[in-house]
């Protein structure tokens, strides 16, 4: 006899994996404003700076911005594996090495 599928508890438990991603994404982004500086601007320059790169059509202007933004999680990780961990920013996980898309 086949067992009987909780499709509430099913999706219940989708929800809570799709709301806990959800919290980690806005996590990992503050961390990233945090990391690279961007905490210090005010808030209308940092959003108008992220519409620019959104609406940007120029797939050079992108692939510039992609290869500056690997070097800099290069060089945070090999600041990083040089004994200076303490030094570090953030105190939660960080996407070194990670490349967003």
């Amino acid at each position: 006899m086949r067992k009987v599928r909780d499709y509430d508890a099913e999706l219940r438990a989708l929800n809570d994996k799709a709301k806990a991603l959800k919290a980690r994404k806005v996590q990992q982004l503050g961390e990233l404003v945090t990391s690279t500086g961007a905490d210090a601007l005010d808030l209308d320059t940092l959003a108008g700076a992220l519409i620019a790169a959104v609406e940007s059509a120029s797939a050079d202007e992108r692939e510039a911005w992609r290869a500056k933004g690997a070097a800099f999680f290069q060089q945070r990780g090999r600041r990083a594996g040089k004994g200076n961990a303490g030094g570090r920013q953030g105190g939660g996980e960080t996407p070194t090495g990670e490349t967003p898309r």
